[in-house]
């Protein structure tokens, strides 16, 4: 069987250089070859068959020292996926959209130390989620729009993967622990063919403090991959999912590519592929896909 070890760093900061994939190459079978799929960016190195693929990965790591350089090995047949299914805060976008709510009210600080917990695994999220809801009750929804509009950025390479996967025949679903009002509007600008999150709930123009029940929470994400699987008729093996938080990690552990992108520690422990430099376009690269190729 052929293998591939991907060698990632943030475009930003190129630092895949020829020394480094060299020195890299030199621990692989003598048949290895290489396949640059960014310029000083992104590579491919190709293998036969490894009798001892963990310590070639530990091997790799050492190599590697503290370059900031994503590694990841994974056999060569089967690496373009079919459906994607992604988190959206702190994933698709560079900030937890609940905590930039309660900036309006002078009360980030307050929430997002339970949203941090929460995404750590720490505390159950449902329960917490319901609590900082209540803290936005008597929030104008007006500032939705104004928070998405001032306050929300997209993480870079987002709309690439999608757009890429899409055109070659992918499928892709936000599924988020958030709210509807900011997921519709972050998938319409992505172009995620479908979007579910949670409901806030209003009262006169205004947050009511509650959210819609029931919860979406980490079995309802990994519930959509399943029924998504069903409906497209994609077998697990080709199906990618990326998140950050612990409410992520059921649809990541079950996916044939689950992937902790920039993640808390439990999820990074747990998730096959980690991404902890590159930009979502890292995704791409995992699937084998060279800079020309995207969308």
């Amino acid at each position: 069987m052929s293998f591939v070890v991907t060698l990632i760093s943030n475009p930003a900061k190129p630092a895949v250089t020829q020394d480094l994939v060299e020195k890299i190459s030199a621990l692989l079978p003598a048949a290895s070859t290489v396949k640059v799929l960014n310029p000083h960016i992104a590579v491919d190195l190709s293998f036969d068959a490894h009798p001892a693929l963990g310590e070639l990965e530990r091997s790799i790591r050492t190599s590697l020292a503290d370059a900031p350089i994503d590694v990841f090995i994974q056999p060569q047949n089967g690496r373009r996926k079919k459906l994607l299914i992604a988190d959206m805060d702190s994933t698709m976008i560079q900030q937890e959209c609940i905590d930039e709510l309660a900036a309006e009210l002078g009360l980030k600080q307050r929430i997002s130390a339970i949203t941090e917990r929460a995404m750590r695994g720490e505390i159950e999220f449902e329960p917490a989620l319901r609590e900082r809801v209540a803290l936005l009750k008597g929030l104008d929804t007006k500032v939705i729009g104004h928070t998405i509009e001032n306050r929300i950025t997209l993480t870079p390479g987002g709309k690439q993967l999608v757009q890429t996967m899409k055109a070659n025949g992918g499928y892709a679903a936000l599924v988020s622990g958030g709210f509807t009002s900011f997921t519709q509007k972050i998938a319409q600008i992505i172009g995620f063919d479908e979007n579910k999150a949670n409901t806030l709930l209003e009262a006169d123009g205004q947050l009511s403090g509650e959210v819609a029940e029931p919860i979406l929470g980490m079995q309802a994400k990994l519930d959509r991959l399943t029924e998504l699987t069903e409906e497209k008729q994609i077998p697990l093996e080709q199906v990618l999912a990326v998140g950050d938080g612990a409410n992520d990690l059921a649809m990541i552990c079950a996916a044939g590519l689950g992937v902790a992108f920039h993640a808390k520690p439990k999820v990074a422990s747990q998730a096959r592929a980690k991404i902890n430099y590159g930009d979502l376009t890292a995704l791409l690269y995992l699937q084998g896909y060279s800079s020309e190729e995207f969308a």
